[in-house]
């Protein structure tokens, strides 16, 4: 053939079989009492919406460990056994339980996962009555409530609350441990470019099409949807806890689901924590434990850990800003300053 015909007949069979471009193929649904939203970039949206039904059901399967509202989870097992004997558990459970107990030793015990024992009277969950306990009903509590209660044997696979009576809740580290499982089975299917939201909890992995991902911070203040600030962010993961999430105001006061451990109310010293860094367990630990500890104990932590960084709404409306976001960050609008 000669060259021409050739070159020819190669162009037309490339415009016959052309590559297929990629698109944005995004799903939701309910998971862990939170929505989650995953956006994966594909030429294939059969194959990306595979993906994602496999990220679902990871989902379900952790909320079937890690739950208290789920019956025969590992949790509600744990629980039952307080004080009476160790419980064999997931790999995940104990993944799950260690990384609780290192949260609870770098923030001095503000993060607690055995704040389970007062969830019984402060309501936050679907249960939530906006009702505030009396002081007596929470100082009944308080003796059960300390992390060295929860004793985990990697090598046994056992986990054990060694007081009867003391509860642990994972409310506060299974949503992030879920969106790094989700994060891991996207990449193993060879995906490089996603989202993954639960909740306050979300990874972003390679590029947003062809821009950055731009992810925003919400206004603690703000209408639902308002952003105060911005950040492009890959392969890494930002997580915000606030006392805007889940809450009731009763005689002018705000009452909201992060508990400080030590006096079993509500901690008062910030509007919101966002975390940043390469692990969304570790800042979803990290954004509970630092709002409990408040802005100056909770940023000190964050500038002595490695790759993390953080942004705090003080109680004060003022904007904190950890040394490595120095220059990353734009604030787009002071947050809003309200009760």
């Amino acid at each position: 053939m000669p060259l021409l015909l050739l070159v020819l007949a190669l162009v037309c069979a490339a415009c016959a079989d052309p590559v297929p471009a990629r698109q944005a193929v995004e799903r939701s649904r309910l998971a862990m009492g939170s929505a989650l939203r995953v956006l994966v970039w594909s030429a294939s949206d059969r194959t990306a919406g595979a993906a994602i039904e496999q990220v679902f059901r990871e989902f379900d399967r952790l909320e079937s460990l890690l739950s208290v509202w789920k019956p025969g989870s590992d949790v509600v097992r744990i629980n039952d056994a307080a004080g009476r004997a160790p419980v064999a558990v997931s790999r995940d459970t104990i993944m799950v339980l260690e990384a609780a107990a290192q949260a609870g030793e770098w923030t001095g015990g503000k993060f607690d996962i055995t704040f389970g024992a007062l969830t019984d009277i402060w309501k936050f969950d679907h249960d939530q009555d906006n009702r505030v306990p009396d002081r007596q009903a929470i100082a009944a509590r308080l003796p059960f409530v300390d992390y060295r209660l929860v004793q985990v044997d990697r090598a046994a696979g056992t986990a054990f609350v060694t007081k009867a009576g003391s509860r642990i809740h994972l409310g506060g580290i299974g949503k992030g441990y879920a969106v790094d499982r989700a994060a891991a089975i996207l990449r193993e299917r060879g995906f490089t470019d996603f989202l993954i939201q639960s909740g306050g909890d979300l990874y972003v992995a390679g590029r947003n099409g062809f821009t950055a991902w731009t992810l925003g911070i919400a206004d603690p203040r703000g209408p639902a949807g308002r952003t105060f600030a911005t950040i492009d962010l890959s392969d890494g993961t930002l997580s915000t806890s606030g006392d805007y999430e889940r809450f009731f105001i009763k005689d002018g006061v705000r009452y909201h689901h992060l508990i400080d451990p030590d006096s079993g109310t509500p901690a008062t010293g910030a509007r919101s924590v966002t975390i940043v860094t390469d692990s969304a367990m570790l800042a979803d630990v990290l954004s509970t434990g630092v709002f409990i500890l408040g802005p100056a104990e909770g940023m000190a932590l964050v500038e002595r850990l490695p790759q993390v960084d953080a942004v705090i709404v003080t109680a004060g409306n003022e904007v904190l800003v950890s040394s490595g976001l120095k220059g990353r960050l734009t604030i787009t609008a002071p947050p809003t300053d309200a009760p």
